[in-house]
């Protein structure tokens, strides 16, 4: 058995082989992580730490039946999706079943970012349309929509573009429906229509150009934007204007389909039941680790993409060992009821944080569904300037306590609760505690700082 490294020489040894923009969470002072199981993360000298941030372990590390299934079928069969095989058909049959009718065609791929490339492929090639539009804060935020690492969908992603070559011509920008900090709040008479708007006046200033529209890329709820919840119907009146202008709608349900928001199976469903996109994308919590991903799509967008000659092909996606996961992952959902278990946890979850809201006046916001939770943490209530720097802290403070959680949104100043389908109202209770007691030292060594936040509400 190979002799275990400390903590430092790992480090020491990752420094001189990885590259260094291969970022570690808490890069001060990172965590060593050795094994994991449900909610729980443990390092090299057995601590164990409460997992709250890791939608990719879906339905808890290490899942038992998902560890039998991958290696019952890995001493069996791994190979290439080109030769026949029941686990492909079994799993796309199962997903059909979870999927609205008209999403009936299925693609498997290796990898969130694969899948989000592919639906651009596809949606260029039906179209025979060029341009995107993508979600953004603003020109001047440094975090936002996020779709993947590929080339392409760098071009796509202002997260990252903003920071490199910058905007490509045939990529348009239209705000994030964020109605806590976006250019439409809670007190604007129609949102929804507003943000809407906006999109179908980006699709006007396009086609001035002369330049048309490809597809419109959303993440069902914007993540890396800040965990934001899109008002209901805003997605039927984009899809509304983008179809009009001969484009497609593609739902990226990469980090927050497969029950993570409790009500539904999809995100996108949350807007209500006469929106259907175009194309759905899925990765991460698929596999619960495991590297497998998904495009569904209707049966005219997949035609013309056979339409080319070109065939569609991809080494390992929808290889046997990789459906027989996705199988698994399916089963546990339905057998740990975790669907009802989101919302009901998720319900308490928001319960206790919006109980700190009243009572830290740095909590500017509470929004989520399910498991998928943002904390808005503010300097002030009448700017609602980000608490970036009060974040951090926070956070670190936090993984001393042995609660792993990170932060996202256009200042970094978002709490992200995105944890393991399996995490308990005892965990959820524990969390809220540390956090309470956090604040309530933050504000004790602080006091000017609680005195302005309350002085400006």
């Amino acid at each position: 058995m190979r002799a275990q490294r400390s903590r430092q020489e790992t480090l020491a040894r990752r420094r001189q082989l990885i590259g260094s923009s291969c970022k570690l969470f808490y890069s001060n002072d990172p965590v060593k992580i050795v094994k994991a199981r449900g909610q729980y993360m443990y390092d090299e000298d057995g601590r164990q730490y409460l997992d709250c941030i890791n939608n990719v372990a879906h339905v808890g590390h290490c899942h038992p039946d998902v560890v039998r299934a991958a290696h019952e079928q890995n001493q069996l069969l791994n190979t290439n999706s080109r030769y026949l095989h029941d686990n492909l058909i079994d799993y796309a049959e199962r997903l059909s079943e979870k999927l609205p009718e008209k999403l009936s065609t299925f693609y498997f791929l290796n990898s969130g970012s694969e899948a989000n490339d592919l639906a651009l492929r596809m949606a260029r090639q039906f179209t025979k349309h060029e341009d995107v539009i993508v979600l953004d804060h603003s020109a001047d935020c440094f975090l936002s929509a996020y779709h993947g690492h590929l080339t392409s969908l760098i071009d796509i992603s202002p997260y990252k573009f903003r920071n490199l070559e910058g905007q490509k011509e045939w990529v348009h920008v239209a705000p994030v429906p964020d109605t806590y900090r976006g250019l439409y709040r809670e007190d604007h008479k129609d949102p929804v229509t507003a943000y809407a708007d906006e999109v179908r006046n980006i699709i006007k200033q396009a086609h001035k150009k002369g330049r048309k529209i490809a597809a419109f890329f959303a993440e069902s709820l914007p993540s890396v934007g800040g965990q934001i919840i899109p008002p209901e119907g805003y997605f039927q009146k984009v899809a509304e204007h983008v179809h009009k202008a001969g484009g497609i709608f593609v739902a990226d349900e990469i980090q927050v389909g497969f029950g993570r928001v409790g009500k539904h199976f999809w995100a996108f469903q949350l807007q209500g039941e006469d929106f259907i996109p175009d194309i759905v994308t899925m990765g991460k919590p698929i596999g619960n680790g495991h590297p497998i991903a998904c495009v569904a799509t209707t049966k005219e967008i997949a035609e013309a993409f056979a339409a080319t000659g070109v065939e569609y092909f991809n080494t390992f996606g929808g290889n046997p060992v990789s459906c027989a996961i996705g199988l698994a992952v399916l089963d546990v959902i339905e057998k740990e009821q975790l669907q009802v278990h989101a919302t009901e946890v998720g319900n308490f979850l928001m319960k206790l944080l919006k109980e700190q809201k009243i009572k830290h006046p740095i909590i500017g916001d509470v929004r989520g569904s399910g498991l998928f939770i943002g904390v808005d943490l503010i300097k002030d209530q009448a700017e609602r300037t980000p608490a970036t720097e009060e974040a951090e802290h926070l956070i670190t403070r936090l993984k001393e306590e042995y609660i792993l959680l990170s932060t996202d949104g256009p200042g970094r100043n978002v709490l992200k609760f995105k944890p393991p389908m399996c995490f308990t109202v005892e965990d959820a209770k524990f969390v809220v505690d540390t956090i309470d007691k956090l604040l309530t030292d933050m504000e004790k060594d602080h006091p000017q700082q609680e005195k302005t936040s309350t002085g400006s509400s």
